[in-house]
């Protein structure tokens, strides 16, 4: 499978969507209260998405996210 080379703003897109998923994955694990993700954290995977040009494309954006964090085989 090739690998992409992802420009300066798609890895930083990236880096944001990993830290708001790892941050919800922890929010979940909390034994108490109801899960809550900071709002900077979202705000910064947003911006991250909208400076490299994929906000509205979740399908490139997958696509990237997958070349660059594949899922390990079984």
């Amino acid at each position: 499978m090739p690998t992409a080379v992802l420009t300066d703003r798609e890895r930083t897109a990236v880096q944001a969507y990993l830290r708001l998923l790892h941050t919800v994955r922890a929010a979940f694990d909390r034994e108490t209260g109801p899960p809550v993700v900071p709002p900077a954290v979202l705000a910064d995977a947003e911006q991250a998405l909208r400076q490299a040009g994929l906000t509205g494309n979740e399908e490139a954006f997958f696509r990237l996210l997958e070349s660059w964090c594949p899922e390990p085989g079984p």
